[in-house]
């Protein structure tokens, strides 16, 4: 596989971070008496992949969407703070894959998440040293393929594949026009993939 860089999902291919998403809903609905929806694990795992105003409308459809405006926002800020201190589950290898894999190409993160989501992964985990750029749907309002091709155009990328792990990751590498390799470990179940592997480790194997 030739490539020059490579571009990532964040969620269920670099790290799971579903319990403290929980613990920060937590801590917003306990400031809603008439909310008695806990929001859970399956609930989030079911929401991983879309952009922040699908998560409110899917959580709390029976709510006005300015109130699941309002929830969603209130939770963004108190799931950075929340991750930015307690971090989430890395996949295992996870730094020395990416340690070896940025020596020789450039790495790259494009998510739906907030702006800020990723940066509190950078924060809690110290990893941002082997990314050269990232970029995420709170930023450009886009979907997550004209994300990447920001992310592609903004740093003269020729040949990057995309590594993820759901079909709206899959959706995303075929609108930017490059290679997409499924993590089958994370999230989602995709059917319709270049690449495929069961461990984060894999890749160093697919691309050398």
């Amino acid at each position: 596989m030739e490539i020059d860089s490579i571009i990532f999902d964040l969620d269920g291919t670099l790290w799971n971070s579903i319990a403290g998403i929980c613990e920060a809903w937590q801590t917003v609905i306990a400031n809603y008496p008439k909310i008695t929806k806990a929001v859970t694990p399956e609930d989030m795992q079911g929401c991983m992949g879309l952009p922040m105003d699908e998560i409110g409308k899917k959580l709390f459809p029976e709510l006005d969407e300015a109130l699941q405006r309002k929830l969603m926002k209130e939770f963004c800020e108190t799931e950075q703070v929340y991750l930015e201190e307690h971090g989430g589950m890395l996949y295992p290898k996870l730094e020395e894959t990416l340690e070896t894999l940025a020596q020789k190409y450039k790495l790259f993160i494009v998510s739906n998440c907030q702006d800020g989501y990723i940066q509190a992964f950078f924060k809690a985990h110290s990893l941002n040293k082997y990314f050269s750029d990232f970029e995420c749907w709170g930023v450009t309002g886009l979907s997550k393929g004209e994300t990447n091709k920001i992310i592609m155009v903004r740093n003269e990328l020729k040949k990057p594949i995309y590594v993820g792990d759901t079909n709206g990751d899959a959706q995303s590498a075929k609108v930017a026009g490059i290679p997409f390799v499924y993590a089958r470990y994370g999230f989602g179940k995709v059917e319709e993939y270049d690449y495929v592997i069961d461990r984060f480790e894999e890749l160093l194997t697919l691309i050398q």
